[in-house]
């Protein structure tokens, strides 16, 4: 039934991955994320399952499809939690850049976070460091406690880490400590996987999305990682949101199964553009397009790389579609 459901969802995100890629290197990561979403929407139509979005691109009354609560699938199969990004790096899509992907985790119903869309501290590790360090720890402790446990000087190890502001001391800290630092630009749920791959990168930190959070986590449940993480609730509001949504204490420590509960998992994904973990959609000659995607299992640890090439793809330029269609209105 897994492989089934997932190869079924692999349809889902490589439908969002070659809509969006039409938008690749335009500039309008608005439009690159309207048209992976609405890929992705209708596609999910056709999945045999009772899907419940508990990770969306918002709630009902922020977002237009594929909102917090909506159902999807043709609700003839297994109850699932749903949890999606359609195009997970807009801004790396709309500036031509590497690692944009199309990504959704299912699994069994009440299994997943119901995340709200706020910040999320996190600490991402392989199998090699899972289950052995711990988010309440100084950065600095956590270096030496993962170089001892790797067996290898600080400055042997790297670590990844978005680049932004609100990182500024944590970089520095990272820096005195002296292990490599790979700047993220964009690419939240790539950074953390990144860790389980042979990228060189050995621990993700710093905070970003909580929808990104359980996203990575439904990775890295299937490579054998870990992910640790903290919600920040900044306003009133937030605390609401995080309460409404079953969070009861809001700032608890969330393991890896807090995340992505204790049964099988899913996690697939489809490459917009490429790196280092897939390879971006490729439009060909004769309306055909290329599309590289990863399917895994958490219960058997199941990786799977399917390539896959559509015929009857109608790959016309959009920016012009839409000139036209303006054109056409007046």
């Amino acid at each position: 039934m897994e492989s089934q459901l997932a190869l079924e969802l692999v349809r889902v995100t490589e439908e969002a991955a070659l809509r969006s890629a039409l938008w690749s290197g335009r500039g309008d990561k608005n439009s690159a994320d309207e048209a992976a979403t609405t890929g992705m929407r209708e596609q999910f139509d056709s999945v045999a399952m009772d899907g419940v979005v508990v990770i969306g691109e918002g709630e009902m009354d922020e977002a237009p499809m594929l909102y917090i609560g909506e159902r999807v699938g043709n609700g003839q199969g297994p109850q699932m939690d749903v949890a999606v990004d359609p195009l997970e790096g807009t801004e790396t899509v709309a500036n031509g850049l590497n690692n944009a992907l199309s990504v959704i985790a299912a699994a069994p119903r009440g299994q997943l976070l119901h995340a709200p869309d706020i910040y999320m501290h996190k600490l991402a590790a392989g199998p090699e460091l899972a289950g052995k360090l711990s988010l309440d720890d100084p950065i600095e402790l956590t270096l030496r406690k993962a170089s001892a446990i790797l067996g290898r000087p600080l400055s042997e190890m790297t670590v990844s880490i978005l680049d932004r502001k609100r990182h500024e001391d944590m970089i520095k800290a990272l820096r005195n400590a002296g292990v490599r630092i790979k700047l993220l630009t964009h690419g939240d749920v790539m950074g953390a996987i990144e860790t389980c791959l042979d990228s060189g990168v050995d621990l993700y930190v710093g905070s970003g999305g909580a929808p990104e959070g359980v996203l990575a986590a439904a990775a890295l449940k299937c490579l054998g990682g870990e992910i640790q993480g903290r919600l920040i609730p900044e306003t009133a509001e937030d605390y609401e949101r995080c309460t409404r949504m079953g969070l009861e204490h809001p700032e608890q420590l969330l393991q890896l199964e807090d995340m992505v509960g204790s049964e099988g998992v899913m996690f697939v994904a489809t490459g917009v553009t490429s790196g280092e973990f897939l390879r971006g959609v490729k439009y060909l000659t004769g309306q055909r397009a290329e599309t590289h995607s990863v399917m895994m299992y958490s219960g058997t640890r199941t990786v799977r790389y399917l390539r896959s090439v559509h015929h009857r793809f109608r790959h016309a330029d959009p920016v012009a579609e839409v000139r036209t269609q303006a054109v056409s209105s007046l």
